[in-house]
C-alpha cells in the first residue's frame, strides 16, 4: 500500500512540473505532526520560500491553525520575493482540512492560484 501512495504522488508532481510552465508551485507536505509548504521554480530547480510548522517562531496550536499559521507566512515570503500567482500542488492529499486551511489562508494573504 505503501509503494502506491509514493508511486501515485510522483506521478501527480510530475505530470505537474510539465503542465506548468510559467508560474512557481507552492507545494504542500504534511505528516502526521507537522506541515511544510515549499514554493517551487520547476525550470531553475530551486526553492524559493518555504515555511513549516517546526519553526521556532510559530506557537504550538492544534493542527489545524498551524496550518493556517504557515500558509499566511508562506504567502508574506512568497510576496517578499515578487511572486503574487502560484500552481497549488496538494500532492496526494485531498483538499480537507489542514491542507484546505493552508490554501484558505495563503489565499487571504495575499497568493493566487
Amino acid at each position: 500500500m505503501r509503494n502506491r501512495t509514493l508511486i501515485r504522488q510522483k506521478r501527480n508532481r510530475s505530470k505537474l512540473k510539465r503542465v506548468n510552465k510559467d508560474m512557481p508551485r507552492l507545494t504542500v507536505f504534511r505528516s502526521a505532526k507537522n506541515i511544510y509548504a515549499q514554493l517551487i521554480d520547476d525550470i531553475k530547480r530551486v526553492t524559493i520560500a518555504s515555511a513549516s510548522s517546526k519553526e521556532k517562531t510559530i506557537e504550538k496550536n492544534n493542527k489545524t491553525e498551524l496550518s493556517k499559521v504557515v500558509g499566511k507566512l508562506i504567502a508574506e515570503r512568497s510576496i517578499e520575493k515578487g511572486i503574487k500567482e502560484v500552481y497549488f500542488d496538494r500532492g496526494s492529499y485531498r483538499y480537507h482540512g489542514r491542507v484546505k486551511s493552508l490554501a484558505e489562508a495563503a489565499r487571504s494573504g495575499g497568493l493566487k492560484f
